[in-house]
């Protein structure tokens, strides 16, 4: 049987242990709580009143992947919450695209900073750090609703072979960004517990969970299995009280540029940025006619609305006045409520 739980926190924003869903709306209903959504698009409640935390174990189980990567939060009895996310994979081709369109402004008359000395005190790549940091925010978010305690993560091994540096170079990068990655999680206050990539089919087998071949699906057992196994290794969980998902898609937005790449007419216009008429893009607004709904961009003198389940534009030509503002996403969110066996979720 399904049961979902709902992250709860007191009127001091400090996590308390997640109650059922009848629970929830019965605090709502009496006025003793308030509903919320943070960055994620996660469902929860704030209560109007300071609880003393009675914590129990909860842990975090991370999949890493090249496309999809999964979070599941695993107590020792309920599974609290499952999250798929797509991967950022953009941000090798924006940098490259970005110092292409640089060295082409030191050829025009235009706005351009002087060429500097390369500098190269960082040793982590942007796109290594962009795939980190990315994990990074779900799991803090989490930690805001949640009494996180540890973090159960399958190792990625990059073996290096002698003499062959092409292959040592391509593979540097992983071991260095995992490295970070782990570091980041410590300096949160969560204990790093690392399984190797067998580990967690002896996991899987022990369970008796099996995992599906189709890497897109956006199903439980596609990659939340291997999360769950992993965060179930430390709670002793006997079963996965759930096999709900939130599915996330971090939100790409186009950094301001002076001008842009191949202009029509010979006239090259502003373009890029992250506000819209003094809102910042990603907010979560509810209008009155489109209901929820994030801020994009301001086409034509109004807001550009998007839906945060597909990322299609409703309108562009909303009202200040119309909608009401709620938090800021990093994320498109969609809530996938657990399927009977044989039915798929096809396009969704």
């Amino acid at each position: 049987m399904e049961t979902n739980r709902v992250p709860v926190v007191d009127f001091e924003g400090k996590p308390l242990m997640p109650t059922t869903p009848v629970r929830a709306r019965l605090l709502l209903k009496e006025g003793k709580a308030v509903a919320k959504r943070n960055k994620l698009g996660v469902f929860y409640i704030r209560l109007k009143t300071v609880k003393q935390p009675n914590n129990q174990l909860l842990t975090v189980g991370v999949d890493p992947g090249s496309k999809f990567e999964a979070v599941s939060v695993v107590g020792t009895k309920d599974t609290i919450l499952n999250v798929m996310s797509e991967a950022v994979t953009w941000v090798k081709t924006v940098v490259k695209q970005r110092r292409e369109m640089r060295r082409n402004r030191r050829n025009r008359k235009t706005r351009c900073r002087v060429c500097r000395r390369n500098r190269r005190g960082r040793t982590l790549p942007p796109s290594t750090r962009a795939r980190g940091n990315a994990k990074l925010r779900i799991i803090e978010q989490l930690q805001k609703i949640l009494p996180l305690q540890a973090v159960v993560v399958e190792d990625i091994k990059a073996r290096t072979k002698l003499g062959q540096k092409r292959w040592n170079t391509n593979f540097s990068p992983l071991e260095v960004g995992k490295q970070y990655f782990y570091n980041q999680l410590e300096r949160m206050g969560l204990k790093v517990v690392t399984k190797q990539g067998y580990e967690t089919k002896k996991l899987r087998r022990r369970y008796h969970l099996k995992k599906t071949r189709q890497k897109s699906a956006k199903t439980f057992e596609s990659h939340c299995i291997d999360a769950w196994v992993l965060a179930a290794s430390e709670t002793d969980a006997k079963q996965p009280t759930t096999k709900s998902l939130y599915y996330l898609v971090p939100l790409r937005w186009h950094r301001r540029q002076l001008h842009r790449l191949q202009p029509k007419g010979g006239v090259r216009r502003r373009y890029g940025g992250t506000q819209s008429l003094g809102l910042k893009r990603g907010t979560l607004v509810r209008h009155v006619r489109y209901g929820l709904c994030y801020v994009g961009g301001n086409p034509n003198g109004g807001f550009s609305l998007h839906s945060p389940k597909t990322g299609k534009r409703l309108t562009q030509n909303a009202e200040r006045g119309d909608f009401k503002v709620l938090t800021r996403v990093a994320f498109r969110s969609q809530f996938l409520p657990a399927l009977k066996s044989g039915v798929s979720l096809g396009g969704v």
